[in-house]
Formats: structure tokens, C-alpha cells, sequence
């Protein structure tokens, strides 16, 4: 088959921070891209409107982020069908695949959009949107919506080229997408005032043209994938398969973001000014939790790899190595940042009262990253290993029974505008009881066969 494959990281041996590095650099590369996209909305919003539009940006996208995270997590069955298929070169059923894809794509995107905007603006209410902010929700909310056939067709044709082990693909992908959002988003809200609509075509925009150039992409470079534009057909047993794979993924995310949801209604009900506040500062952490998901992405591969080849005792190493190595940095990151937080804060708005909760959200969260470091890098470590059921429980828990239950109880006894504690409190917990996994009898028995190899 005709693909331009990335390189491939073997973790069984070498330097495991060194590999490590190399291995998460280019997915740090997509982190910054991915940030570019959603800080630069944020920047145009906040110095060309008001507070009210920027909590409407934030408060809108939960919804939509409901409504796609099931059929995202469709996309990752997609993934891993893809790898499986290509690893037995069973070149018919990869192209039937191919084909279903695109089928369940247009089945699925098509009625989605049609939901999103009769039912968005009712959930838009349910979550208590300040009524300064809700026209401006509403608006974003509907725009952003007619995207989502673009936003699906991008995520399924990036996890094909994943699939087939083309990850770098999928970062040019990303890269036009943010480059044409930046664009437009000056265009069309610096350039022709149109505001917060402006800003919610841009994202719509630049999504469609991402999945439209990955189509001729694919095409051209897999000829033997024959991907259609417009498949005629499907094979039942294969969309089976994709739902059977992707429907837990999808519904674990689903939950997760339901909770998001909850957290979101309870920060709503401090105003727009405080929720402008957290959108701003939740851009600017961001630049200090680039890394984490780069050495999480590199903690499961090198997990997987490892007690795959019987590398016990790699094993046991990297299981500390790398959570540290991401605490590390995700430290110095969140202190720099804290330090400089003001001039950077003010580069989004200059209104005094929205600086002033950011800021307050700065110094309260961010010192405490290194936390949700340590925790993510262990989770996806454990995830890598094979133990799936402990690290989802613990995330689950950790949002539904720690950091919405304290936000709720800081709200109810006149703390809302403190509610953000809840946020470290989550990231220590998860850390503790991360670390507790190494006490259970399936690690210590990995451990046990580490010691004949020391």
C-alpha cells in the first residue's frame, strides 16, 4: 500500500527519557497548533468584544462538544480498524472500511447538525448561561454547528492516516485548519467587524477545508484505499465492528463531558464577567500543560511496547521515569507562567474586572499542574499495560465526586468566585490515587517478574 509512514519509536531499549523526547515532540507540535486554535479565537474576541461574547464562547462549546464526542469516539475505532487491517494486509476489507466510513459519517453528521441546532439554545438554558451572554451563545453556538459534518470528516480521515501509521499527516491537517482559522478570524472580525458570528465561521470554515483537503490527501497518497467521496453502500459487519470499538471510547468521553457540562453550569451562575475570566485563563494555563498530553501519548506507547517484549524491568523504570520527567516540566511551565501570568492575561482584555478572576484562577490552579501531570502520565501509563478499568474509574470519579461536588458546595455557601479550588483539589486526588495503583496485586506481580531481569 502507497503511504508515507512516520517514524517509528521502538521504547524496548535506549535512553527512556531520550526516546521518550523524540517520540513526544511532534505530538507537542499539534498541542501548540491546537492551542494557536483556540487561543487566537479567544484574543479576537476579547480585543474586539465584550466579556459577555467571550463566556459565551466559552459556555457554547459544551453542548457541542456532547453532541460529537460519541461519533469522535467512533473515529478511534476507525484508528485502531485501520491498524489491524493493514497489519493483515487484507487490502478488500481496509477498502470496505474505507467506504463505511464515509457512509456512517454523512448517516451520522448530517442528522447531528439538524439536532444541534433545534436542541443547542434549550441546552444553552439548562446550563444557566448569564443573560448577557446567552444572543451571543446562541449565535456561536448555531454557526459553529453547521461545522459539524467538516469537524467529523477531518477527525475520521485523521484517524485513517493514524491507522495506517501516517501520524504526520494528520499534524499538516491540523496545521492548515489553525492557519486558515487565524486568518479568518482577522479577516472577518478585525477586518469586517462581523464579531462573535465572525469568529464562529472561522471555526466552522476552517474545519471544512481541513476535511476537504484531507480527501484528495488520501486519494493521492493511499490510491489503494479507493476512498470515495460518496460511497455507495456499506458493510453492515464492518460498522458493527467500528461501533462495537469506538462505543466505549465515545461513551466514557461522553460522561466525562456531560460532567464538564455540570462543572460549566455551576461557573455560569457566577456571571459573564467570571466565566470571561476562567475562558482567559484556561487559554493562558494552556501554554504551561503543552507537554502533559505529549508525554502521556509517549507513556502508553512506551508501556504498551514494553510488556509486549517481556521488558519488565524497562518497564518498572519508565513507570516512574516519565511521570516525573512530565511533572517536572509541567512545574516549571506553571511557574513561569504564574510569574508572567499578568502581561499575558492582558494581551485577551483589557476590562480590570475579568483580569482580576483570571488572574485569581492563575494563582489558585496552575501551581498545582505538576499534580495533573504526574496523574496523567501514570494513567496513561496504566492504560498502556493493559489495565483499562482502573484509570477510567478514577477520572470518572475524580470529576463527579470531587470536582463538581466542591465547586457545588463553594458556590451554595457564597464562594462561587473560588470555585476553581475544586480544580486543584481533583488534580492531587487523581495524583494519589494514581500513585496507589502501584500497590495493587497486578503491579506487584508485573514487579515480581521485573527482579529476574535486574
Amino acid at each position: 500500500m502507497h503511504t508515507k509512514s512516520s517514524t517509528q519509536i521502538d521504547f524496548t531499549h535506549g535512553s527512556i527519557l531520550g526516546r521518550t523526547a523524540w517520540f513526544a515532540l511532534p505530538i507537542c507540535a499539534g498541542n501548540i497548533l491546537q492551542q494557536m486554535y483556540s487561543t487566537v479565537d479567544t484574543l479576537v474576541i476579547g480585543n474586539y468584544c465584550d466579556a459577555a461574547a467571550l463566556a459565551a464562547v466559552a459556555t457554547s462549546s459544551q453542548p457541542l462538544e456532547i453532541l460529537l464526542c460519541v461519533f469522535l469516539g467512533i473515529g478511534s475505532g476507525i484508528s485502531i480498524l485501520v491498524s489491524q487491517m493493514t497489519g493483515t494486509g487484507d487490502r478488500e476489507r481496509l477498502q470496505s472500511l474505507v467506504r463505511t466510513s464515509v457512509f456512517f459519517l454523512y448517516a451520522a453528521a448530517l442528522p447531528l447538525t439538524v439536532i444541534g441546532m433545534l436542541l443547542g439554545p434549550q441546552l444553552l438554558q439548562v446550563m444557566n448561561v448569564p443573560a448577557d451572554a446567552m444572543p451571543y451563545a446562541v449565535q456561536y453556538l448555531r454557526i459553529t454547528t453547521i461545522g459539524i459534518l467538516g469537524n467529523m470528516g477531518y477527525n475520521f480521515n485523521a484517524g485513517i492516516l493514524r491507522g495506517l501509521g501516517n501520524s504526520t499527516s494528520s499534524l499538516l491537517l491540523l496545521g492548515i485548519s489553525c492557519t486558515t482559522n487565524i486568518i479568518l478570524d482577522l479577516v472577518l472580525v478585525a477586518g469586517l467587524n462581523m464579531g462573535i458570528s465572525g469568529v464562529a465561521w472561522a471555526t466552522a470554515a476552517s474545519m471544512f477545508l481541513a476535511w476537504g483537503f484531507s480527501i484528495p490527501y488520501i486519494r493521492h497518497f493511499c490510491p489503494d484505499l479507493k476512498f470515495p467521496v460518496f460511497p455507495h453502500g456499506f458493510d453492515p459487519c464492518i460498522l458493527r465492528r467500528m461501533v462495537r470499538i469506538g462505543l466505549p471510547f465515545g461513551l466514557n468521553t461522553a460522561l466525562y463531558s456531560v460532567g464538564h457540562l455540570f462543572m460549566q453550569t455551576i461557573l455560569n451562575g457566577q456571571g459573564a464577567v467570571f466565566v470571561a475570566g476562567c475562558s482567559v485563563a484556561g487559554k493562558v494555563s494552556g501554554i504551561a500543560n503543552i507537554a502533559v498530553t505529549s508525554y502521556s501519548s509517549a507513556a502508553t506507547v512506551f508501556a504498551g511496547q514494553n510488556i509486549g517484549a517481556g521488558n519488565y524491568l524497562r518497564l518498572r523504570k519508565g513507570a516512574w521515569q516519565i511521570p516525573l520527567f512530565s511533572g517536572v516540566i509541567t512545574l516549571v511551565g506553571g511557574l513561569i507562567v504564574t510569574a508572567c501570568c499578568h502581561p499575558l492575561l492582558a494581551l485577551f482584555t483589557s476590562d480590570a474586572a475579568v483580569l482580576d478572576h483570571a488572574q485569581r484562577y492563575i494563582h489558585i490552579v496552575l501551581p498545582f499542574t505538576w499534580a495533573y501531570a504526574v496523574f496523567n502520565g501514570i494513567m496513561c501509563f496504566i492504560n498502556g499495560i493493559g489495565e483499562i478499568r482502573y484509570p477510567t474509574v478514577v477520572n470518572i470519579l475524580l470529576l463527579w465526586v470531587v470536582r463538581i461536588p466542591a465547586a457545588y458546595l463553594l458556590a451554595w455557601f457564597g464562594y462561587g468566585n473560588y470555585a476553581m479550588v475544586s480544580i486543584p483539589l481533583s488534580f492531587v486526588t487523581g495524583m494519589v490515587a494514581m500513585l496507589l495503583y502501584f500497590r495493587t496485586h497486578h503491579w506487584r506481580s508485573l514487579c515480581a517478574r521485573s527482579k529476574s531481569q535486574e
